[in-house]
């Protein structure tokens, strides 16, 4: 069972939240969907709720920010930072928008919002008393995150400028265009990066979360009122699927261990 009880290394990702309209109504689907045991946090948290895996930290679920009820419901992909605020002026330097500065979250991290130049909107964390996800790569847990944007290029160069990652092409470049990315002087994947020009959609970060069964999953989703807006499909990475929750976000799931076809090799 993988488990971290230290902070992440800087540019990984580290923590996964969704912002909703009602999250009781968002407990109880989560709950029921992937077994996660969800506490209540202290008054001072707003209502922010902590889902638990085995006792370990999985995943947040929180209310909208105030005056904000107008916005889509939406999971946040956080990547960690040693120092939110050298960050934070990256961001701005490389072309980003940083919503809010950096600020305090009672006494377990430091954390901003922002959205990279192509507009994917990506949180990040500097760990103090909550170190971020602990429990991932297991079912009920994330497992990978992703960049959808139709400005690729720009995103990797603004990536590239903020967390120094270092990319790998794994796509056909013609009909797929895809890269994963890992840390400086790493080589190991962290999370990918995929091309959206022409889909029509807005740049989003994807979070996936592993399962022991993916139509299952997408049965037992439907059945709690989510929609299925991909799959069931087979891949080299695992059978996935996307869904979409009751309130709108959007997340995916997938069981790494039904794979189809070769791992591309990159280049």
């Amino acid at each position: 069972m993988p488990i971290r009880d230290e902070a992440w290394p800087q540019g990984t990702p580290c923590w996964i939240d969704c912002q909703v309209d009602d999250t009781t109504a968002a407990r109880d689907f989560y709950s029921s969907l992937f077994g996660w045991q969800v506490q209540d946090g202290p008054a001072a948290a707003g209502g922010y709720l902590m889902a638990t895996l085995d006792g370990r930290p999985a995943a947040g679920i929180g209310p909208k920010p105030e005056g904000m009820s107008e916005m889509p419901s939406t999971w946040t992909t956080y990547l960690a930072a040693d120092s939110a605020d050298e960050i934070a002026g990256r961001v701005g330097k490389a072309g980003g928008q940083v919503f809010m500065p950096p600020f305090d979250v009672l006494d377990v991290g430091r954390m901003f919002v922002a959205a990279d130049p192509t507009g994917g909107v990506f949180g990040v964390w500097e760990a103090k008393a909550h170190r971020g996800a602990g429990v991932y790569n297991q079912p009920g847990a994330y497992c990978w995150n992703e960049l959808h944007t139709p400005g690729y290029d720009q995103a990797h160069e603004f990536y590239h400028q903020v967390f120094g990652w270092q990319y790998t092409e794994i796509g056909d470049g013609a009909t797929f265009t895809y890269s994963t990315f890992a840390r400086p002087g790493e080589t190991e994947a962290i999370g990918g990066m995929m091309d959206a020009a022409g889909l029509n959609t807005p740049p989003y970060w994807l979070t996936w979360i592993q399962v022991d069964d993916t139509d299952g999953a997408l049965a037992k989703a439907t059945g709690l009122g989510a929609a299925v807006i991909m799959g069931p499909d087979d891949s080299p990475f695992g059978r996935m699927g996307i869904l979409q929750a009751p309130q709108g976000e959007v997340f995916g799931v997938i069981d790494p261990a039904t794979t189809v076809g070769e791992v591309p090799t990159g280049s």
